[in-house]
Formats: C-alpha cells, structure tokens, sequence
C-alpha cells in the first residue's frame, strides 16, 4: 500500500482477506540500542534474518552522492572471519539465499535459510556489522560494479533517467534531489577514510532494526542475539534535521533529452506528503484511480477509447520525508505530448469536483484488503514490513493495523486531497525527448 495497489477480482480478494492473519510479533532493544523484531511462523521451515540500517541517499553529503547504494555492495566484500569472495558462498552451500536494496531513506540486507541455520544467519549479519573490512581493494572493485551497474541501468537504458529529471526538477534543496545511485566522479574522489568514516557513522546498532521472521526456538534466539549483537558497541547518536522544500506554487517546465530513446515522453510530477501521513494514503488511493494499471480512468479514456497515447502510466512512491506522484504518457504518431497532458490533467479536474462513484470506490476498498493480504504472503515480506514500520513510520504495529487507515478513507476525502495536491501550479511538467539526432521523424 505504500507504492501502488494491485487489483484483482472481488470474490477472490474477499476470499483472500478472509483468512488474513494478524502477524504477531516480539520487539526490544539491546543495551547497545539495536531494536530486534521476532515474529515466529512455523508454517514453513524457513527463517529470513534482515538488518535494516537507517541510513539511504539523502543521508550524504552533496559532494558524495552514492555512498549508501555503494556500502551496498560494500559490505558483501567481506569482514574478519568470512574471507573477500566468500560471502555467497556460504549462503547457496547452507542452502539459502541473499540480497540487499538501498532507498533515499534506508538500506536492508537479508539472508533466507532452511530454519535450521537461523543461527548461520544471525552470525553473518552480526560481523558484517561489527567486522567488516573496508580496504582499497573492496571499494575499487565495488567502484567499477556500481560503474557497471549505473551504465546498464540508467546511462544505457531507454527512459533509464526519467526518475532522475523529477527527482531534479521537484527538489531543490532536500537530499532527495539526487539519485539513490549518485555520482561516479564523488566516488571517485572519495578516499578509503570517507569511507570507513561512513561506516562508524551509520551502520551501528542503534541505527538498525534487526528482524527474525519464519520458523526458529524463540528462547534459543533471543540468546543468539544476545551473543551475536550484544557487545557490538553502541555508535554515537546519528542527528538529523529534515530539510524543508519551499511550496511548489507555479509549474516548474524542464525538458531532458535522453539519446536511448525514439519516442517521446511527458511527464507531470507533484511533490506529494511524507508516507507516515494520512494524505500519503489517500493519494495512493487516487494514483489508483486515476492511472492504477489498464482499468484505470487515464487508460481508458486516452489509451483504449481515444487511442492518442500508446502507453500511459503513474507512479506513486512514498518516502520519510516527501513523497512524489508522477504520471507519464507517449504519445501516438500523429499526437502530441501536449494533447496527452490536457486529457490526463482534464481526469484530475473530474476527481477534484465529483465523488468517485460507488462501484469504483468498493473496488478501491478491495485493492486495499489484497494488497494487505499479499504484503504479509511471504515470511520475506513479513520481514521486510515489520523493518519498515519500525524503522520508517515509528510503529511496527502498523503491520497490523495500516489498512484499518486505508479502511477509513472517504469519497470526500480522495476528492479534497486531489484538490490540495494535484494542481497545475504545484507541479513539474518534464519533456523527455529524443536526442535531437535520435528523434522519429
């Protein structure tokens, strides 16, 4: 629910709901600050132990983007006692799988094991946070990954940018102005002590939660943890200010030229309220009317009925402190960009001043219910919530209880939150073009 809500049909949704299961979950702290979340499941024998750190994109400093995505692949490197290259090893010969993301907000590593090596799990996690080896070696071959990846995933990939122009254009002062990859030529400048500096700032103890979800003894655990974490020491405390973005009060016009691509693309994005909010939620809500997949009211009207646009979209991501709604379209030949942008703006007039009608609003309410139902299907995602409920939001529970919010929701409330937010002088409108040598003709 904090991205985009999936649609399915109602009677399947119903039946689905009806046998979710409240998760039922343990949390504490260790005397060095780390929060630990057990939620014990014996329904399959498997175990995901994950640590999220407090610590993404917008935690950097503006002349050294990307070091959170790069400590990412850093600390797969190695530590003191699992030798450089040895890390994946370990996890496919115990029978397990492993893999780590990183957001402007937080990174989260996670192992998934047969339940009968939850203690191989917890001990891996517990030295990559307190013996990782941070040397010249690890952050030049990590240098040429991230390299790599940000010339296959962005540089080279047609519309790869797009995501950084709105971020660009809706930001200016606040960290989420530049990308979760960041910028090659900062790593580049950066030295080995910037660093492990980095490191000792932020993948500490008491800015992590460690989560065990799945199938696992309880009080054999609960000394593991102790064991393993316990006398890692306590990281001084990390202090944050949120920066404030000005209020969007006239449309900000841009225009990138991408040379990967032939067609092109326009693009409105509103800066939209911090996820924790009310607003956030109902926002999610209106993204699924307006542009939530092919039944949704853009889609219709201007890909399938007026046939002006060959692909429609939206996206709806929410972060800690801003989130943002975007909605893009290409045009058909013999249309225009421009032509789109009116026919989507013309479906947010109508969301603003009439009532969604009492069909599409039950078929919102069970979206809401299968996308609770299918977040908390896997033992994966059970981890993953608990994490971020904690870590993000300031209430685990949530896990719980975050589609009774949703459940709350009015009509007049989509209606008045897209009045307040999705208005032409509160927004960026970015053309993304073709290289003018890679434009159809």
């Amino acid at each position: 629910m904090k991205k985009s809500i999936m649609a399915l049909g109602s009677l399947l949704v119903l039946g689905a709901a009806a046998h979710a299961q409240k998760v039922e979950f343990e949390e504490y702290n260790l005397d060095n600050g780390l929060h630990v979340i057990l939620q014990q499941d014996k329904s399959a024998p498997v175990t995901v132990t994950s640590v999220m750190y407090h610590v993404g994109s917008k935690d950097e400093q503006t002349d050294r983007t990307g070091f959170a995505h790069f400590f990412e692949h850093l600390l797969f490197e190695g530590t003191d006692n699992i030798k450089r290259g040895e890390w994946f090893k370990i996890v496919t010969a115990n029978g397990g799988n492993n893999n780590a993301n990183t957001t402007d907000d937080r990174t989260y590593y996670y192992e998934v094991f047969p339940s009968n090596n939850v203690e191989l799990g917890l001990w891996m996690e517990a030295e990559r946070m307190w013996h990782p080896v941070i040397n010249q070696i690890g952050v030049d071959t990590q240098n040429e990954v991230v390299k790599e990846e940000k010339r296959m995933r962005y540089d080279n990939s047609p519309y790869g940018q797009l995501m950084q122009e709105i971020k660009k254009g809706l930001f200016k002062t606040h960290p989420y102005r530049w990308t979760t990859i960041g910028s090659m030529d900062h790593l580049d400048a950066a030295t080995l002590a910037e660093f492990q500096a980095f490191n000792k700032k932020f993948y500490v103890p008491n800015n992590a939660v460690l989560t065990v979800a799945g199938d696992f003894d309880k009080a054999q655990v609960k000394k593991w943890v102790e064991q393993y974490y316990g006398h890692i020491p306590k990281g001084a405390a990390v202090t944050r200010t949120k920066i404030e973005e000005a209020p969007i009060t006239q449309t900000i016009h841009a225009t990138f030229e991408d040379p990967n691509i032939q067609l092109p693309m326009i693009v409105a994005a509103y800066r939209t309220p911090a996820m924790s909010t009310r607003d956030a939620r109902v926002l999610d809500l209106i993204s699924s009317v307006l542009s939530g997949g092919k039944s949704s009211r853009m889609y219709k009207k201007i890909v399938d009925e007026d046939k002006k646009a060959m692909q429609i979209g939206a996206g709806s991501y929410s972060e800690e402190d801003y989130g943002t709604y975007f909605v893009y379209g290409i045009p058909m030949p013999g249309h225009t960009p421009q032509e789109i942008l009116a026919d989507a703006d013309a479906e947010v007039v109508k969301i603003q001043t009439e009532l969604i009608s009492e069909r599409e609003f039950q078929k919102l309410k069970n979206e809401v219910e299968n996308q609770y139902v299918n977040s908390n299907a896997s033992v994966e995602g059970v981890a993953s919530n608990l994490s971020t409920f904690y870590l993000l939001y300031g209430d685990t529970n949530l896990i719980n209880t975050e589609v009774e919010i949703y459940r709350t929701i009015t009509r007049e409330e989509i209606r008045d939150v897209a009045k307040k937010y999705l208005n032409p002088n509160q927004r960026l409108i970015l053309d993304y073009v073709p290289a003018k040598d890679k434009a159809q003709n």
